[in-house]
């Protein structure tokens, strides 16, 4: 009874936390947000050579003025999916445990989330300006689109590498099991992007359905191409083993 009363602590503490922080990153400024956009901005600064200064109430402006690291930018809203997932799968792991576990993995998970945050914030700030500077195009899509699409992969390729590098130190994962494990991800990413804007009423706006597609669609192309690319090297591999026993059989027998 002591552990299920823990256990149902520690998931009330995750959602209460990830809630908790979605509300204050509705109400918060930039510059309140400064402790997620400033080493965010230093990695940006320090990857593409751009140099980017501070303005208040505004964000992180390039020293050309053609690009800001606005609130928008923070990527809290993946802060909260990566400690949900990483809290909720603990706990799911944990369920049948005859033991308690650790409250320490808590902190563990919201330092993991925020680390893994700065960097995917990093990578898709460094490829927006790529993007920016070489006028890149992709189908009919409008640059605003264009940049959407690219955070949402970039998100959601951070999101499944997180959860895919935890269930590997457990686990050898192929490509059918990597399908079935994705599913855990996919559906806390839902449930951030989708879910709770529908419950705060977001399908009101006109622009949440466009959203929506995007949101949708954009991450099964990320698990259907990770998928894809786990086969061909498990093949890879696979054929480079047989060709390898192949030259050493045919080696002992020319020996012999």
């Amino acid at each position: 009874m002591r552990n299920r009363m823990n256990h149902i602590a520690q998931l009330a503490v995750v959602i209460g936390g990830a809630l908790g922080m979605k509300w204050y990153y509705s109400a918060a400024s930039v510059n309140q947000l400064r402790w997620i956009l400033a080493p965010t901005t230093v990695l940006v600064e320090f990857i593409t050579g751009w140099h980017f200064s501070f303005e208040s109430h505004a964000g992180y402006m390039s020293s050309d003025h053609t690009f800001l690291i606005a609130a928008s930018c923070a990527g809290v809203n993946f802060l909260i999916t990566a400690f949900l997932m990483l809290g909720l799968r603990q706990l799911w792991k944990d369920r049948f445990k005859q033991t308690r576990t650790p409250w320490t993995f808590l902190p563990i998970s919201a330092a993991v989330a925020y680390g893994t945050t700065v960097i995917a914030n990093t990578a898709r700030i460094s490829i927006a300006l790529q993007m920016q500077a070489t006028h890149l195009k992709f189908w009919a899509l409008d640059p605003e689109q264009l940049h959407r699409l690219e955070g949402i992969i970039v998100y959601f390729g951070f999101l499944l590498m997180l959860f895919v590098l935890g269930e590997r130190r457990r686990r050898e994962l192929d490509s059918l099991s990597l399908l079935r494990a994705c599913v855990f991800p996919l559906a806390i990413y839902y449930a951030v992007t989708l879910g709770l804007p529908l419950a705060n009423g977001a399908y009101r706006q006109s622009g949440f359905w466009e959203h929506s597609i995007f949101v949708v669609l954009a991450p099964m192309v990320v698990i259907l191409f990770i998928s894809l690319l786990a086969n061909l090297t498990k093949k890879f591999h696979l054929t480079r083993s047989k060709r390898y026993r192949l030259g050493r059989k045919n080696h002992l027998t020319a020996v012999s």
